[in-house]
């Protein structure tokens, strides 16, 4: 039997109404309450014609049938009730970058085709200047901003009051939309059945029963935190992979700037289980905090990471303070779900990702499947639970999802090897390999390095151009307050651990690494700031 996620979520609200489903600063709403509200946003939804248009069975991989339905939103209980609403209305819910500028957000509108958008009145003149013809319904939220709004736009709240009559029933092959951008690059709209990202993504599995989904909702899985930006499908997905197995998620308000004491004291009143961080951005600053004000995190279980590399030195100052945690590496892309992870306890850190079901490398030509213990550079590959493809790209989809002796794979842009014992050492992004003097630097393993200094905060490499080499390998580096580091002393650092063609020939120093909101690193911003590096040769 496949699932819906509107049909997962009917039986755990079923099973458990009165607990708590959501929790964000001093709203805290319950399963019951949660399901009422997105029957009547569903209900809503369909009345203006937000719906199925044609079904799955008539359309190419690469097309949406379906009314897409752009979120504008900052971390709140209302964001994954527009996402429910939508589901059930099977309407289609999609993420859009706040920060982007105006004229980026009407290129993801028009690229995605939305019809109805539900924003935040702070954000209410963004929306305006971005707003396309195909738009058809205007939904604000209240969040006690000043402004006008956008003209014809509805309160949520009357939108969710509305009576539910009669809904559509939801498919399995009802999509559920991402958009992407990566790294870097213009973003991508990426395509999943739910049955498959439920699955691949929200802790599904294939023998799932209604029977199964009920039991697991009654036990409950504790309470998970969110930090991390819910435009970003890494955080959905830890929203959704609690909610679905009726646990309690509490979100982070993040209009304002990272705020690390804040996450921590509230995963401590929340007495948080399960927290979900994006690398060294969130790890460092959750160690320093820690240490500066020690809280009383002995419910803290598990801190899932992913999304940007967590260093071996964060893992051991966070072990160190919490030595019952159990800190879990998650490897995926928005195309792949979850598809490997590892794990570290006190004394015994994870060495490499061990894949999950369908978690694969692919050879370099990606002609076969490597198997264990071929020395071959490859590509991080899924097979069965993959996304359909791209919205609107058939060349795209065709590169990304490619057919592989007639199974459909799903290959993100990273490079790999299979060890001998069958763990799959990652490698990075092939997009941000440096190719210096004929030999290839992988940037993630060289920012490993830097991040380990002492006196360094934070570190970006990228490579830049060079008559000599082709490429050059160059550091962009956050010292500690107070800290001075000669360049050349960083780059004989790096060389205790790395070849010497990996290290960076020049280094730019910066008051801040730029990332972006999720965590991932800025590396366009970064290329800019090469530009003014200077020699860490002597």
């Amino acid at each position: 039997m496949e699932w819906s996620l509107s049909a997962v979520l009917d039986i755990v609200s079923d099973t458990v109404p009165e607990r708590e489903m959501l929790v964000w600063k001093d709203v805290r709403r319950t399963f019951g309450d949660v399901a009422g509200r997105t029957r009547g946003l569903a209900s809503y939804l369909v009345a203006h014609g937000i719906g199925v248009k044609r079904e799955r069975s008539a359309l190419e991989r690469w097309e949406c049938g379906q009314s897409p339905v752009a979120l504008i939103l900052h971390n709140c209980p209302e964001y994954i009730e527009s996402m429910a609403g939508c589901f059930r209305a099977r309407a289609v819910p999609f993420n859009v970058n706040q920060h982007y500028t105006p004229a980026e957000i009407r290129s993801v509108l028009e690229m995605v085709g939305a019809e109805a958008v539900i924003y935040h009145r702070s954000l209410g003149s963004l929306v305006e200047e971005a707003m396309t013809d195909g738009i058809r319904l205007v939904i604000e939220v209240d969040d006690r901003a000043e402004g006008p709004g956008v003209p014809g736009r509805v309160p949520y709240e009357e939108a969710v009051s509305r009576s539910s009559g009669e809904l559509p029933v939801p498919s399995p092959d009802d999509l559920y939309l991402v958009c992407t951008g990566g790294t870097t690059g213009m973003p991508k709209a990426v395509l999943w059945r739910q049955a498959d990202v439920y699955i691949s993504a929200m802790g599904g599995g294939d023998g799932t029963t209604g029977e199964t989904i009920a039991k697991t909702a009654a036990t409950g899985l504790g309470t998970w935190f969110a930090p991390p930006p819910l435009m970003h499908a890494a955080a959905q997905w830890t929203v959704f992979a609690g909610l679905l197995g009726g646990a309690t998620v509490v979100l982070h308000d993040d209009r304002e700037r990272f705020d690390a004491d804040t996450i921590v004291e509230t995963a401590a009143n929340e007495r948080v289980t399960l927290m979900s961080i994006v690398g060294d951005a969130y790890a460092r600053p959750i160690v320093d905090a820690l240490e500066r004000h020690p809280v009383d995190l002995s419910s803290l279980r598990v801190l899932g990471t992913g999304g940007a590399l967590t260093s071996d030195e964060c893992k051991h100052a966070l072990l160190r303070l919490l030595p019952t945690l159990t800190i879990r590496d998650g490897y995926g892309a928005s195309e792949t779900g979850g598809m490997a992870y590892g794990s570290s306890t006190e004394g015994a850190l994870s060495a490499g990702f061990a894949p999950s079901s369908g978690a694969v490398v692919l050879s370099g030509d990606k002609s076969r499947i490597l198997q264990p213990g071929e020395d071959e550079l490859g590509w991080t590959a899924r097979q069965g639970r993959v996304p359909l493809g791209y919205l609107g790209d058939e060349a795209k989809t065709e590169g990304t999802f490619p057919v592989v002796h007639g199974v459909r794979l799903a290959v993100p842009g990273d490079r790999a090897r299979i060890e001998p014992d069958g763990a799959i050492r990652i490698l990075g992004r092939d997009s941000m390999v440096v190719n210096t003097g004929g030999e290839k630097v992988f940037v993630e393993e060289v920012e490993e390095v830097l991040r380990s200094h002492p006196d360094v905060a934070d570190a970006l490499v990228v490579g830049r151009s060079s008559e000599r080499f082709g490429q050059e390998v160059v550091a962009v580096v956050q010292l500690r307050p107070a800290a001075s580091v000669d360049p050349a002393d960083l780059r004989e650092f790096a060389a205790k651990s790395l070849a010497r063609f990996k290290t960076p020939r020049s280094i730019a120093f910066c008051e801040t690494v730029r990332r972006q909101a999720s965590g991932k690193p800025d590396y366009q911003w970064a290329l800019r700031a090469a530009e003014d590096a200077a020699s860490a040769i002597r």
